[in-house]
């Protein structure tokens, strides 16, 4: 189990959570949001990491929706955390961005398409705080141990998790290789899988990224079988109007169901 402040059920045999909107879209949308995964998740004694962008850097045109401001959207993510007693996790995207971010979360996490950038991985090793990596989709699972080495080498005390988000499948779709997760868990990690942006189907010609949703839980499961620490999920009450990443998002109502069955998968491998 990753040594993270605040975070909840670290006695129990069971798998970590990291979830939320993909967007701090709003106040009352992220405590509302947290408020439902929290009493699941307490109740499953899942220990829980609510999730929240608080600006998106990574936009397919130039008018997609990028954020409320960055202070709001890292003071909302604050207010989750003292709310609730939680930890919070926001992406960041530029070096400058890792102390700024660290001064209201407790987990910096670094984008897939930047798990390379030398400069990013060494300003988040620098804060102290967790470094959550996405696993490139043009990476394998080894690879990945040099972006855990850069953490380590700046900050050997930096706790690092690794996260796996697909391989790139032809121009505009995503496949799971799961023997990724085995090789990120040799380097001493916990590792975790995306169980929402692997569904995507990106470079979509209508510039809006598609997914694949309905496969959640067997992207979910299988990750449990071959032995993730976590799990990463995106959750919305209505992914149909969410501002970004809709399309790959679980309805929120759907996310209790899903976690007793994966509760009941990780039992059965113990």
């Amino acid at each position: 189990m990753i040594s993270i402040p605040k975070l909840k059920n670290t006695d129990s045999t069971s798998f970590f959570l990291m979830a939320g909107p993909c967007a701090i879209e709003g106040r009352d949308m992220a405590l509302r949001i947290a408020e439902h995964i929290v009493t699941v998740t307490d109740r499953l004694r899942i220990p829980y990491i609510f999730k929240g962008s608080y600006r998106k850097a990574n936009r397919t045109k130039i008018d997609s929706f990028t954020g409320i401001g960055d202070e709001k959207a890292l003071k909302i993510l604050q207010e989750v955390s003292q709310t609730f007693g939680i930890p919070t996790v926001t992406d960041i995207h530029e070096s400058h961005e890792a102390a700024f971010a660290a001064e209201y979360v407790d987990v910096l996490q670094i984008p897939a398409f930047l798990c390379r950038q030398t400069e990013l991985l060494a300003a988040a090793a620098r804060t102290g705080k967790a470094v959550n990596v996405k696993k490139g989709q043009f990476l394998s699972g080894a690879s990945m141990k040099f972006a855990a080495e850069k953490i380590n080498e700046v900050n050997p005390d930096a706790p690092v998790i690794l996260t796996d988000r697909g391989n790139s499948f032809g121009y505009g779709d995503l496949v799971v290789d799961y023997r990724n997760l085995p090789e990120m868990a040799a380097f001493g990690v916990p590792v975790v899988m995306d169980c929402t942006h692997s569904l995507q189907q990106p470079n979509q010609t209508s510039g809006v990224t598609g997914g694949k949703p309905k496969l959640i839980e067997t992207i979910a499961k299988a990750a449990i079988a071959v032995g993730a620490d976590g799990l990463f999920i995106e959750t919305h009450f209505n992914p149909a109007e969410a501002k970004s990443d809709g399309a790959n998002m679980l309805p929120l109502d759907q996310l209790e169901g899903l976690l007793e069955r994966l509760v009941r998968v990780r039992e059965a491998i113990l």
